[in-house]
C-alpha cells in the first residue's frame, strides 16, 4: 500500500522546514519565489493532495488571544517591566469578561517568530508589549501586516506604523511636567531617556517637556539630555554621566520612573538632596513611586483602560471588522520628589 505523503516529506525534499512548507502552501508572501518553486517542485514529484478539511480546521477560531512580551533586564528573574504588571491583569480581566483564554509568551526574537508563532495556530491574534528599539522591530510588524496576523501592540501612536496600537498622550505627558518643574521655580532641568526615533514614546515626552521649556524662555542645553534605557542600572548611569559632565542643573525628568529610581540613588551617592537640590519627576506611575523616599512625582496611564482597548481592538481585528489605533490620557501624580519650593 503506497503511503500518502505529508508536508513533512514535502519539507525534507525541498530543504525546508515544515513551517515553511504551511506559509507556502497556503501564499503566504514570506516565501520568496525560489523557496516557492522549490517546495512546488517537491508537492508535484510527490503528488502531494492538501487535505482541504484539516485546512480550514486549522483556521477555525481557538478561543484563545496570545500576548507577547519583550523580555527586560530587572534586577529579579521575571524580566518583566513593572509598568506591564498591572497592564497584564487588566488584559487578562478582560479576555475573561469577553469569553476568551490568555496565553502569555515571552518574544522569542528568531528571525521569524511573528511567522512561527502565526503558523502554531496557538491562537487567534497577538498582544505586543514592549518592543526596544523601535527601528529594528518595526521589520517583524511590517512582516506580521504582510502575514495577515491580527494584531495590536501598546507603544507610541505614529503616522506610518504598521497595524493598530494603543498608546497615552506621551507628548502631554512631556508638557505636564515641564510645566510643574517651571513652577517649582526650576529653570536648569535635565532629561535622562533616550530622545531619538528609536525610542518613539521616550522622544514624545522630550518633545512635550522641550515645548513647554521653549515658551517659557528656558534654553534647553544638550549637555542636559543622557540616554537612558527603562531600567534601573540605566538611570543610574546616566545620572552618574550628567553629573561628570559637570553642567548644572536643579531638575531631572526621567523618561521612566526605572530611570528615576536608579537617578535618585545616584543623586543620594553624590550628596545631593532630592528635592531640595535636585526636583525630580519620572513616568508611568509604578507601585513603586509611592514607596521610595521621597515619594517619586510620576505620569500615571491608564492601565486599566489600555488593557481593555488592547483586546477590543484585537477582537474587532479577529472579526475582520475595522479598528483604529487610540491614544489615552495621561495625569501627573505630585508627589514629596518634586516639591522643591515647599522644601526650601
Amino acid at each position: 500500500m503506497k503511503v500518502k505523503a505529508t508536508s513533512i516529506d514535502i519539507a525534507h525534499l525541498a530543504g525546508v522546514s515544515q513551517a515553511t512548507v504551511s506559509r507556502a502552501l497556503r501564499g503566504s508572501p514570506l516565501v520568496n519565489e525560489e523557496t516557492r518553486r522549490r517546495i512546488q517542485a517537491a508537492v508535484e514529484q510527490l503528488n502531494y493532495k492538501v487535505d482541504k478539511n484539516a485546512s480550514n480546521l486549522r483556521r477555525m477560531h481557538s478561543g484563545t488571544l496570545a500576548l507577547l512580551l519583550f523580555e527586560d533586564p530587572t534586577p529579579d528573574e521575571s524580566r518583566i517591566n513593572p509598568f506591564f504588571l498591572s497592564m497584564l491583569g487588566s488584559i487578562t480581566r478582560a479576555c475573561a469578561q469577553r469569553g476568551y483564554d490568555l496565553l502569555i509568551s515571552f518574544q522569542q526574537f528568531s528571525h521569524d517568530w511573528h511567522a512561527d508563532f502565526a503558523d502554531s495556530n496557538k491562537a487567534d491574534g497577538i498582544i505586543l508589549l514592549g518592543y526596544g528599539d523601535y527601528l529594528t522591530h518595526r521589520d517583524k510588524l511590517d512582516k506580521l501586516v504582510a502575514q495577515r496576523t491580527c494584531f495590536v501592540r501598546w507603544g507610541a501612536v505614529l503616522p506610518d506604523q504598521p497595524g493598530v496600537s494603543i498608546g497615552c498622550d506621551n507628548f502631554c505627558g512631556g508638557q505636564a511636567v515641564a510645566t510643574h518643574l517651571i513652577e517649582q521655580g526650576c529653570r536648569r532641568p535635565a532629561f535622562l531617556g533616550d530622545a531619538s526615533s528609536h525610542y518613539p514614546e521616550f522622544f514624545e515626552r522630550y518633545r512635550g517637556y522641550a515645548d513647554v521649556l521653549q515658551q517659557a524662555g528656558v534654553v534647553i542645553d544638550p549637555a542636559l539630555q543622557v540616554n537612558a534605557e527603562s531600567t534601573e542600572s540605566s538611570g543610574y548611569e546616566a545620572m552618574q554621566e550628567l553629573i561628570a559632565r559637570g553642567a548644572g542643573f536643579d531638575a531631572v525628568f526621567a523618561a521612566s520612573d526605572l530611570i528615576a529610581i536608579g537617578a535618585m540613588r545616584a543623586l543620594s551617592d553624590h550628596g545631593l538632596r532630592v528635592p531640595q537640590d535636585v526636583a525630580l519627576v519620572g513616568f508611568d506611575d509604578i507601585p513603586t513611586a509611592s514607596f521610595v523616599n521621597p515619594t517619586l512625582t510620576s505620569v500615571l496611564q491608564d492601565t486599566n483602560r489600555a488593557g481593555e482597548l488592547l483586546v477590543d481592538c484585537l477582537l474587532q481585528l479577529i472579526r475582520r471588522e475595522p479598528a483604529e489605533s487610540a491614544i489615552l490620557p495621561v495625569k501627573l501624580m505630585v508627589r514629596g520628589s518634586s516639591l522643591r519650593a515647599a522644601s526650601r
